[in-house]
């Protein structure tokens, strides 16, 4: 099977929440999910002082769906919503 490379947006519920915090559960979420991966953590501003974790992380694409990773994710405190903004299949 091929490994897929997905973009994971987590929009925090205000601009005081700990974005350290989200991304420490999100990333055991993933690990659990996907097992030891790659990672690159983002955070990235919006609009009017609210900033997004991205979640750039590698998996094998025989998982399947993302949904259960991401209904983990959104129930994380502080977390307003859990979008895939990007998949791609690995090359090489």
């Amino acid at each position: 099977m091929a490994v897929v490379v997905i973009t994971l947006r987590i929009m925090p519920s205000g601009p005081d929440a700990d974005l350290n915090s989200i991304e420490k559960k999100a990333k055991e979420f993933v690990v659990s999910f996907a097992g030891k991966t790659q990672f690159k953590t983002e955070v990235k501003p919006i609009a009017f002082g609210i900033n997004s974790v991205e979640m750039i992380f590698v998996m094998e694409e025989s998982l399947g769906s993302t949904e259960k990773l991401e209904g983990q994710i959104s129930k994380i405190e502080d977390v307003n919503s859990v979008e895939i903004i990007d998949v791609r299949r690995a090359v090489g």
